[in-house]
């Protein structure tokens, strides 16, 4: 199902929770929305949506008790470049409420503190500018635009992606002592 199963976290308005397979219809019916869906790939058809890749770490975005969305982290362990990224949506019917940069924060917060990362990255396409601007109220810098970073479905052409990073020590953090394994 995932690479590490995370536990419950606490942001001050979210919650992030394992996400389970009730959790599938909502997440893609969020996904069937063109205001959410256009900014990401279309999710399988098969039963194994959001389960699909067993490298991340998925987890479910709660607000008042309902599902608001999903965020998944993938961590690079290899000790010379050790860092996570992330991925983040929310349900239309949640945005403009803070949610987003709450949840954002609040993995952040574990990747670093819980899991020993010094450097966390997210890369959201360039055009997506309420993205951009709620990753940059969390902290995140724009380190480069990535050149027909991924593929428009919708379009038929590929777009550009801005990467984007949050260093702890950008938030006064130390990377905590909780971290995982090493590679190899």
């Amino acid at each position: 199902m995932t690479a590490d199963p995370s536990p419950d976290l606490r942001g001050d308005r979210v919650r992030l929770r394992p996400v389970t397979r009730a959790d599938a219809p909502v997440l893609r019916a969020f996904l069937d929305d063109p205001e959410v869906g256009r900014w990401w790939p279309p999710p399988p058809e098969d039963e194994d949506f959001p389960f699909d890749e067993p490298d991340l770490v998925v987890l479910t975005i709660e607000a008042d008790g309902r599902v608001a969305g999903l965020i998944q982290f993938l961590e690079e362990l290899e000790p010379d470049y050790r860092h996570a990224s992330i991925d983040v949506f929310l349900g239309a019917g949640f945005h403009g409420r803070g949610l987003g940069p709450d949840a954002v924060a609040t993995a952040v917060r574990h990747l670093i503190l819980d899991r020993g990362h010094h450097r966390v990255t997210i890369d959201p396409t360039v055009a997506n500018a309420r993205a951009v601007a709620a990753y940059r109220r969390v902290g995140f810098r724009d380190v480069g635009v990535l050149r027909e970073h991924e593929f428009d479905h919708e379009a038929g052409a590929w777009r550009d992606g801005l990467l984007m990073d949050l260093l702890a020590s950008d938030l006064g953090l130390t990377p905590g002592s909780g971290s995982p394994p090493s590679a190899g």
